[in-house]
């Protein structure tokens, strides 16, 4: 089966009602039609049916449904049905994501996310676990269309399938131009990503002094990558000059300004939450206002996102590889996966703020359209071609490549360290080197927050230690590793 979609009826219809699940049965079979024309098989998997899960020996996700056995469910039928895409159906109030330990957590002083919601682990082969050591080596093709947290109509939800299955590729050409918005502070960083992405930096807006109210000219194009502040159950985006820190993007301002089929890559703290509007007086979601206006997919944070000021790190590096990939003429969910793929077989380890990372990003948006329409090759346009590979030329090729993406998740899953809490200190050597770093920084030594970790399958004896605090309203970070009692590398990093 090429694709999946897994859904909760009961959670659906104590949601909705009756007459409405029945709206949202008649749009997913419209999908599966639209899939059929582009070549996907799609099945609809009801999971909390004991009917359905039969046939797969597992157990159907009871009725209210939790994250432990819903992981059950979808492993189950990734083992027997080997699907080529996973689309989850609504928001975590119908499918649960999974509340992976933070293992850059600080307390008060430091980052305050005691969890991380997640999608990760559904992308993973190993077991349920809140543990994220368990989930570094992704193989499979997983996307969530969302609904609105808290609505009685499930107007956005059946928007969003429609739109799905109206979906068509465009010509790479369609996404050469790009909206980007940056805190002003962070401006070295976001235009190496935008240079790294698409060639040059050259219509990046800053904040201050841009923003909020943009136009439909300038949200005009298909691509967009924001690195912004973010905060929890807001409906917008932030700035930074200094200690000010102005609204650079508000959720409602969006409204009919969003071309069709644009694609977006948001490094804010919380940047793809989702929440109750009357949380926000009303106001939605960043995310879900981008995809009810047009936007075919928003990968964003669930929590408290990070990266440097300067160069490159974390949040910049998935969200780029992320977009990379999509120019490419991936598939959105094969974009996220090759993306954590890379993100993840980049290092020797994965530090706290790392590890963070790759959990904490997730793909609203179903994960088996592609934006950017495949070039075929010469041969591939030739008659006999097509009558050779009528009916299998896609579903063959995309197989070819779920097999090599999943050598490459099960290489990382069995190859990468894991970070073990630890409660020894630094070395002296280490600490004598991290303490003027720390006060250069604004931070002190003896007062901010310090969570470290061994390093568990890494030669010799290697610890990695996470000073945090808060400098000038903003939560920074400085991770410093230790090699045998002598620093071997450190780096700073920034909340989003």
């Amino acid at each position: 089966m090429d694709k999946l979609v897994i859904v909760h009826r009961g959670a659906l219809r104590a949601k909705y009602g009756a007459a409405a699940l029945a709206k949202v049965d008649a749009a997913l079979k419209a999908l599966a039609a639209a899939d059929k024309r582009r070549g996907v098989d799609t099945l609809v998997v009801p999971v909390d049916l004991a009917s359905a899960m039969k046939p797969y020996d597992a157990a159907p996700v009871p009725a209210r449904p939790d994250a432990k056995a819903l992981k059950a469910a979808i492993d189950a039928l990734a083992r027997a049905r080997q699907p080529h895409y996973l689309m989850l159906l609504g928001g975590p109030d119908l499918l649960p994501m999974v509340p992976l330990k933070n293992p850059a957590h600080g307390g008060e002083l430091g980052d305050e996310d005691r969890i991380v919601p997640s999608d990760l682990p559904y992308a993973c082969e190993a077991a349920y676990s809140t543990d994220p050591n368990r989930f570094l080596g992704p193989t499979r093709v997983v996307g969530r269309l969302p609904d609105l947290p808290g609505a009685t109509r499930p107007d956005l939800l059946l928007q969003l399938i429609r739109a799905a299955s109206r979906h068509k590729g465009l010509p790479r050409a369609s996404f050469a131009d790009s909206f980007a918005l940056s805190a002003e502070v962070w401006q070295g960083s976001t235009r190496l990503s935008l240079t790294n992405t698409f060639g040059h930096a050259d219509r990046l807006h800053l904040s201050p002094p841009d923003g909020p109210k943009w136009s439909k000219a300038d949200l005009a194009p298909r691509m967009h990558f924001i690195n912004c502040h973010g905060a929890a159950d807001m409906p917008e985006y932030y700035g930074q000059r200094g200690e000010d820190f102005p609204v650079s993007m508000r959720s409602t301002l969006l409204r009919d300004r969003v071309t069709a089929g644009t694609v977006v890559a948001a490094e804010c703290c919380y940047g793809a939450q989702l929440f109750d509007p009357a949380l926000a007086d009303g106001d939605w979601p960043m995310a879900l206002r981008y995809l009810t206006d047009g936007a075919c997919a928003f990968l964003g944070s669930t929590t408290i996102a990070y990266g440097p000021s300067e160069g490159n790190g974390s949040a910049d590096l998935l969200c780029q590889y992320f977009l990379q990939r999509v120019l490419a003429g991936a598939s959105l969910g094969r974009a996220l996966l090759e993306a954590r793929q890379k993100f993840a077989g980049e290092r020797t380890h994965l530090d706290p703020m790392d590890l963070k990372t790759l959990g904490q990003f997730y793909l609203l948006g179903d994960p088996s359209l592609q934006p950017v329409a495949g070039v075929s090759h010469a041969l591939a346009r030739t008659k006999a071609f097509r009558k050779a590979f009528a009916s299998v030329e896609d579903r063959g090729v995309r197989g070819l490549r779920r097999e090599r993406l999943e050598r490459e998740g099960r290489n990382l899953a069995r190859s990468l360290p894991r970070l073990i809490p630890s409660e020894a200190a630094p070395a002296p050597a280490v600490l004598e080197a991290v303490r003027p770093m720390l006060k250069e920084s604004g931070l002190d030594a003896e007062r901010c927050a310090r969570v470290s970790y061994r390093i568990s399958g890494a030669p010799g004896h290697r610890a990695i230690h996470v000073y945090k605090g808060w400098v000038e309203r903003r939560l920074l970070a400085l991770i410093a590793t230790e090699q045998d009692g002598r620093l071997l590398h450190v780096r700073r990093m920034h909340a989003r």
